[in-house]
């Protein structure tokens, strides 16, 4: 089975009204947990590493390690570059294997946004890479680029169907109220913002910032259009306290063996809920 493109999935999403869940992949564990589960529940996914997983585990193992997954599964696999800001940078992961881009421009001006975007669309669709860009800012931390709360810019719908007018794009990430990280309060997500892009816009839409939303907006922003739904640090913090938990009740242990299957079952719980309400469930 190949490392395909999202947009497949995400259109078929779009077309039967549920999400695909995008999990951000660290190391080994993290991919073998995800796919083992998706597999089992027959769901979609997609595999997203951001620039500094990319660096920490090395393009081509992530890649080989996703084509094996995908041929012992018997299931097709996204591959996704989460938050790249350089066509340089998406080129060369191209030419590894990867068909699945997301270029994030969005704390550039919309004129330098959308020329960044064409570039990358242009070179990307040769290669039937699909491309995700990002209108409007989220707040938080996604690997080292942090966002003031401040600073957050939320999607205009009238932009955003210029935008994907005339960039080409075949997804587009909103911004409507969601954060990366942790939350410190409850967000308040601006769904009629959501409603009115999704009005405008004929592309699948992408919910960044997942983690920690109550499980009823995550359920209504799917109502209302979103097609890919994105998870990171649901899974960290799943992973880090498991692994915690384990070290800290068997002091003497050294062997990855014993403590890591404790992380990867807490990780898989949060795989499963995910897919549960993204309602993928069989949609693979």
């Amino acid at each position: 089975m190949p490392v395909i493109s999202s947009k497949y999935l995400l259109l078929k999403a779009q077309r039967e009204g549920y999400a695909v869940p995008a999990f951000n992949i660290h190391n080994l564990e993290t991919l073998q947990v995800i796919v083992e589960t998706v597999a089992a529940r027959r769901s979609p996914v997609i595999l997203a590493g951001t620039p500094g997983t990319f660096t920490y585990g090395g393009t081509a193992n992530l890649v080989m390690i996703a084509r094996a997954l995908a041929a012992e599964y018997q299931l097709p696999l996204v591959m996704h570059l989460d938050h790249h800001e350089t066509l340089a940078d998406i080129s060369a992961k191209v030419h590894a294997g990867i068909r699945s881009v997301m270029i994030d421009g969005s704390a550039l001006s919309f004129e330098r946004n959308i020329a960044l975007v064409q570039s990358v669309v242009a070179f990307s669709h040769r290669f039937d890479a699909s491309v995700e860009a990002e209108l409007g800012r989220l707040g938080g931390q996604e690997d080292d680029v942090m966002v003031a709360a401040r600073d957050e810019l939320f999607t205009s719908p009238q932009a955003a169907a210029e935008f994907v007018d005339r960039t080409g794009i075949d997804s587009l990430a909103v911004a409507i109220g969601t954060a990366h990280g942790l939350y410190k309060a409850a967000p308040q997500l601006d769904f009629a913002r959501l409603e009115q892009i999704r009005q405008r816009v004929s592309v699948p839409l992408v919910l960044h910032g997942a983690s920690g939303l109550a499980d009823e907006d995550i359920r209504r922003a799917i109502g209302l259009g979103i097609c890919k739904v994105n998870v990171a640090t649901e899974l960290k913090m799943a992973f880090a306290g498991a692994l915690k938990a384990y070290l800290l009740a068997h002091p003497d242990a050294t062997d990855p063996r014993h403590y890591m299957p404790p992380a990867k079952r807490a990780m898989k719980g949060i795989v499963d809920k995910v897919i549960t309400l993204c309602g993928s469930e069989g949609k693979s």
